[in-house]
């Protein structure tokens, strides 16, 4: 850096006095076309079933699903993200690839009522098998761990049904070793090669997903997720290499989960693949702990979730998946 004036001939303030010039040089802006909006879908008519450890956050049936969408493209978001709750589990999570599958209803409601609203599909099991974890269960091993490669398969099939069904990107969030590159196959040979997938590259073991368990009925009925998911406490140079493995099978985005407590992660997958689309999820512990401090009156949630989006994109995020993408847009309009 070269010298600079000192004071008083250097006055930094004088960029902060005036509003209009404060504006001027703002850098990081907010858009609603740069928000993701997370919804889940489950069966039932004229369902609207509030979330209790998310506020203002619902399980939808189709038909309120798409009020939602509708709502959502009318704001100007960039999107939905849909997440399934079907009326039956089982051990291979089957209504996840099922062509009548919750989640398969939704995205075709959805494009049939809103073509324009961008639809992302989350491609995982944890939301739809018995035992709540994101593959199929090897019990050969005596831990009773996920089957990375029999997982694959399903992987796949559960990709080819959202396409079928309509969707416009594929977000495959499992942490399978191997996941993308048999995804962008399956695609590839049923003709969707024209598909996106936003990878789930680097998603942590993190305790910021109680809310969105209860959310998607998916809390692990044995052990933890530690085994796919990354360690918190790992190099920071893993994520790295996990990046770059998708993108070489074939991922076209990459996706960092949770946000906030890896805004360092974000900046260096950022700085590392520069021209490559960037998102983070502002995930569900980060939403529902504001929401409670505002509701004791301890901090401004419009303030504290503004400065929270502004420091995810600061850090490299062009695309945030966040709760508050509704509220966002409305407060971006006043």
């Amino acid at each position: 850096m070269t010298s600079q004036p000192e004071f008083p001939a250097t006055r930094l303030r004088r960029l902060r006095y005036n509003p209009q010039v404060r504006r001027l040089i703002r850098k990081t802006r907010i858009s609603a076309s740069q928000l993701i909006l997370p919804l889940f879908v489950r069966t039932g008519k004229n369902v609207r079933q509030p979330i209790i450890s998310m506020p203002g956050q619902f399980q939808l049936s189709v038909d309120q699903l798409v009020i939602e969408a509708q709502e959502a493209f009318q704001l100007g978001l960039g999107g939905i993200i849909l997440f399934g709750i079907p009326h039956e589990k089982d051990s291979t999570g089957s209504d996840s690839y099922a062509d009548e599958g919750i989640i398969q209803q939704g995205i075709r409601a959805v494009k049939d009522a809103v073509p324009e609203l961008l639809v992302i599909s989350d491609v995982c099991f944890c939301e739809y098998t018995d035992h709540g974890h994101c593959g199929v269960i090897n019990e050969k091993t005596g831990h009773m761990d996920v089957d990375n490669d029999a997982t694959l398969e399903l992987l796949a099939l559960q990709t080819i049904s959202h396409a079928h069904a309509g969707v416009d990107i594929v977000a495959p969030s499992g942490m399978m070793d191997g996941m993308i590159g048999a995804i962008r196959s399956a695609l590839d040979s049923e003709g969707f090669s024209h598909l996106p997938i936003i990878s789930y590259a680097a998603k942590y073991a993190s305790g910021f997903y109680g809310p969105f368990r209860d959310a998607a009925e998916s809390t692990p009925q044995f052990g933890d997720r530690r085994t796919y998911q990354m360690d918190p406490t790992a190099v920071a140079e893993q994520a790295l290499r996990e990046v770059a493995l998708d993108l070489s099978e074939g991922a076209d985005m990459i996706m960092i989960k949770p946000a906030m407590a890896y805004l360092d992660i974000v900046h260096m997958v950022q700085q590392n693949f520069p021209g490559v689309p960037l998102a983070a999820y502002n995930v569900s512990g980060e939403f529902s702990m504001i929401k409670a401090a505002a509701e004791r009156g301890w901090i401004d949630e419009q303030a504290v979730a503004m400065e929270s989006l502004t420091a995810i994109q600061r850090a490299g995020a062009q695309i945030i998946l966040t709760y508050w993408a509704k509220e966002v847009a409305a407060w971006l309009r006043t």
